[in-house]
């Protein structure tokens, strides 16, 4: 799997330029460049990666590149966060639309891949039993997933979306919805967290405008302590996830692309990362349970093969199956726990583990250590 997005800086909120190209070119253009020099060996292709919390971050909380918001009490020196996320959604989503319809003209017949979309996906549960805790929930998931998945499979946002963000939410011609329509082989879904959410009253955010989250109309409270960056175990979260996305987008292919969980980077602790094994054995489960009731789940990720460099945290947390000793000039990598425990999984030779099952991989893997030393 290999993203073709890009961190070459598109002018996604113009996207006409100066000399009459335009960003969607550019990047098509781009991912023509890759499909020719790497298509042969790579058959699975994103265009897009978490395509709504990349919109979301950058464009209405000005927290990741580029940093543009109006919200209060954030450091940015431009942006709307009013219009840009949605503005900046439709240019990606016709951006993908290009790239995939290049790449079924071009290089499909020839190379035999596909092309898909990647976003990140929250569970969400209502934080009480009312009625409109549980209307928050469907308004959520519409648009946190919908408003991409919407245009993807069924070629237009979500009604609610419409009917709540109105002129804000740019209009797809028929000809762009003809492109964006279908123009996904599959859904990269990236999951980590669930939210607990709260109806609110449709409001204007406190610097007087709309945003996101006050169209949206929730607020969201994830469970774990998502500023300690401990993620709660939630597995129900990555089924409800799944099964949404059959019920209401058609079942398409759908990749996990990504799913872990963090650990604090300390390199003995992290060689017995138990929290890690049975984090990613409540999630696979969650993932099975989804195909056995019929989601066209077609692959499975974690995240990640080895400890690296984190957006959010730097090198403070880690997720690696595989630690790193970044002190070390060579940058020695060894095996967690979890990396003995998952190459068993994948050769079939352990269920889980639970207290014993654990305990026993761990004198296993240090009697086979011992024993090369």
């Amino acid at each position: 799997m290999l993203h073709c997005s890009t961190t070459i800086t598109l002018n996604i909120l113009r996207m006409t330029m100066e000399d009459g190209s335009t960003a969607e070119s550019y990047f098509t253009a781009y991912a023509d460049v890759c499909f020719r020099e790497f298509g042969h060996h790579v058959k699975f292709w994103t265009t897009i990666n978490e395509a709504n919390v990349f919109t979301i971050g950058g464009y209405n909380d000005g927290i990741t590149p580029p940093g543009r918001c109006s919200s209060p009490g954030r450091n940015c020196t431009r942006g709307n966060s009013s219009t840009e996320p949605y503005i900046v959604g439709h240019n990606l989503l016709l951006a993908h639309a290009s790239v995939s319809r290049l790449y079924k003209q071009k290089y499909k017949d020839m190379q035999g891949g596909c092309v898909g979309f990647s976003l990140f996906a929250l569970g969400f549960t209502p934080s009480t039993s009312s009625t409109d805790d549980g209307i928050a929930i469907q308004r959520a998931k519409d648009f946190y997933l919908g408003w991409m998945l919407g245009p993807l499979i069924f070629g237009d946002y979500p009604e609610e979306m419409k009917r709540t963000v109105g002129s804000r939410l740019p209009v797809f011609s028929k000809e762009e919805t003809e492109q964006v329509q279908g123009s996904s082989d599959f859904i990269g879904i990236i999951h980590y967290l669930a939210a607990s959410v709260t109806n609110i009253e449709l409001k204007p955010s406190l610097s007087g405008n709309p945003d996101f989250y006050s169209d949206m109309g929730v607020s969201m409270t994830y469970l774990g302590t998502f500023s300690a960056f401990e993620f709660a175990v939630a597995p129900w979260a990555m089924e409800s996830v799944l099964e949404y996305v059959k019920q209401s987008y058609g079942n398409p292919p759908i990749y996990i692309l990504e799913n872990g969980t963090p650990m604090k980077q300390d390199l003995q602790l992290q060689q017995k990362d138990t929290p890690r094994i049975e984090y990613l054995h409540a999630y696979i489960d969650a993932v099975l349970n989804a195909v056995r009731n019929g989601s066209d789940t077609r692959g499975y990720f974690v995240w990640s093969f080895m400890d690296l460099y984190e957006l959010v945290k730097g090198y403070e947390f880690s997720f690696g199956l595989y630690s790193v000793n970044f002190s070390d000039p060579n940058r020695k990598r060894s095996p967690k726990l979890s990396a003995h425990w998952y190459s068993a999984f994948l050769k079939g030779k352990t269920r889980f583990l639970g207290s014993q099952g654990i305990m026993q991989l761990q004198q296993n893997n240090f009697s086979s250590s011992a024993s090369s030393e």
